[in-house]
């Protein structure tokens, strides 16, 4: 008697953006993510998340997943606005040695605690852009920065589409469900009266 075979459930796949959105550069992974979230829907196997500076409290969701797509603002040394893909065994150098910010320490954190529970991510892949300016508190990205997304967003649909996600871009005109609060989405937050430095 034939037994009808089980077809294996797909990959879960977390698409993530990390970054402070109030450090101007330092949003580019928040801003990437909320780009590609408006431009693109995908299956239910994947998920889209603003991770912010949460830091160790991403750990439940990257043990939820086994592959992991990150944008983030990385220091690379390169020309401000340059984009550059690393992959699995790279990304961790990118995120602690040359870090920028505490979220980066925090984020390599987060692949070691995954490594401890036994839930590292099977493929893992960062999209990273170099920042131009990390000090204008409360400031917008900069041009060169703000630039890159389209492409750091193409590039991670390609990726899914190379790991058999089927990514389709939304339709135009349709109602998006927001990925941030209103009043710290781009478009939101950039039409904003320029934030004042905190005294002290």
């Amino acid at each position: 008697m034939d037994i009808p075979s089980v077809p294996a459930s797909p990959a879960r796949i977390l698409v993530l953006g990390i970054g402070n959105i109030l450090w101007a550069d330092e949003g580019f992974g928040v801003r990437a993510v909320e780009a590609f979230h408006k431009a693109y829907e995908v299956p239910d196997n994947v998920t889209i998340l603003d991770g912010g500076t949460q830091g160790l409290y991403l750990v439940q969701f990257v043990n939820e997943h086994e592959r992991l797509i990150v944008f983030d603002a990385i220091n690379y040394a390169l020309k401000p606005g340059t984009m550059k893909v690393v992959e699995d065994d790279e990304v961790p150098k990118f995120t602690g040695s040359k870090k920028m910010s505490l979220h980066q320490t925090g984020f390599q954190e987060v692949l070691s605690a995954a490594d401890l529970m036994g839930h590292y991510p099977e493929r893992l892949i960062l999209i990273g852009c170099q920042p131009l300016d990390l000090e204008d508190w409360g400031g917008p990205l900069t041009a060169p920065v703000k630039a890159a997304i389209p492409a750091a967003v193409k590039t991670a649909v390609e990726i899914l589409k190379r790991w058999g996600v089927a990514v389709s871009a939304r339709p135009e005109g349709s109602v998006v469900p927001p990925l941030l609060e209103k009043d710290i989405d781009l478009e939101n937050y950039e039409r904003r009266p320029e934030v004042a430095a905190p005294t002290s």
